[in-house]
């Protein structure tokens, strides 16, 4: 071949080997870029891997409010049931962490401590020819299971001296949920006596608490320094009208073993009392009210007071307030 021949032959194997060469510089030579996608949001970033980022494992999603508040799905690990109940007992004395924890528990869910006063009944008693008065207050102080009670009531007539009123210091605990047995004194004062009977004292044993159909109940036995043996029940309940309004039925009952002239009390029923009060509470802690109430004295009772020119009963219109602090 000639010289000529050889350079013709070298300058066409250079511009075949040319595009090959371009083709290895740029690794989308050859590719179909009329497929890509013209703008980020059509872009499958699902299907991609991002340079640095691929293969590695990423965070996941924050949970929603909702999901959050289910309790988790998995059981607990293994190791939550290994070791002790107590870790603390392996370090301290476990007779004084016992102490410690029940100190703790008392301390979370009882041990409670409180106080109240309250004026049931204050109120004005509109009758025939004899309007009067009349209070009911009690006070306590303690705990949960033991509380120490203070009862009071009285009533008279206006321009009159103060016809009766008895003082109660009783012990309280609590047998259930619902009830607590009472024991204590109780005090008569009696301002106009009938002999030598000024005032006597009794001893008391008594049920107080919330019957079902929430009907408060307060029964008492008492026994007085001379042997006297009487009894007294009182049940109460309130119906919500409205969140303000309450109607109050109330009925109170008393008993005697045996006639006691002193105190002209009869054997038997002694006296019956049955009431309506209609109260509104401006607040909780106060509440006046109206109402009607219808008494009636029974056997032996009925004719002590006959003797003495007292009433036996009859209907009595009443204003008063409730209060309690």
């Amino acid at each position: 071949m000639s010289r000529l021949g050889l350079l013709a032959a070298a300058c066409a194997l250079a511009v075949l080997a040319a595009p090959a060469r371009a083709q290895e510089a740029n690794p989308h030579a050859g590719h179909d870029m009329g497929q890509l996608p013209t703008s980020p949001e059509s872009m499958d970033h699902g299907q991609m891997q991002h340079g640095a980022h691929a293969g590695h494992q990423m965070m996941p999603a924050p949970m929603s409010p909702a999901e959050a508040s289910q309790p988790p799905l998995a059981p607990p690990p293994p190791e939550a049931f290994t070791g002790p109940e107590n870790a603390a007992d392996i370090v301290w004395n476990p007779k004084l962490m016992a102490r410690v924890r029940k100190t703790e528990l008392i301390d979370m869910h009882g041990r409670f401590r409180g106080s109240k006063l309250m004026v049931d009944r204050l109120e004005y008693r509109g009758q025939d020819g004899r309007d009067g008065y009349l209070w009911d207050a009690e006070g306590w102080i303690g705990g949960d299971y033991d509380k120490l009670w203070i009862k009071t009531e009285g009533e008279g007539a206006f321009e009159e001296a103060l016809e009766s009123a008895e003082v109660q210091a009783l012990w309280s605990h609590a047998i259930s949920p619902w009830f607590d047995v009472q024991a204590g004194v109780r005090y008569d004062i009696r301002p106009r006596p009938k002999g030598s009977d000024a005032g006597r004292a009794h001893a008391i044993l008594g049920l107080q608490g919330l019957a079902p159909y929430w009907l408060e109940v307060d029964a008492a036995l008492f026994l007085s320094g001379k042997g006297d043996l009487t009894a007294r029940i009182e049940a109460e309940h309130d119906m919500c009208l409205t969140n303000s309004l309450i109607l109050q039925p109330r009925a109170e009952v008393d008993l005697a073993a045996q006639n006691v002239a002193e105190t002209g009390t009869g054997s038997g029923l002694s006296s019956f009392e049955a009431g309506l009060r209609l109260r509104y509470e401006f607040i909780p802690e106060f509440a006046p009210y109206i109402g009607i109430e219808y008494a009636r004295l029974f056997g032996n009772t009925r004719d002590y007071a006959r003797a003495e020119g007292e009433d036996t009963g009859g209907w009595s219109f009443l204003v008063g307030v409730r209060t309690w602090f």
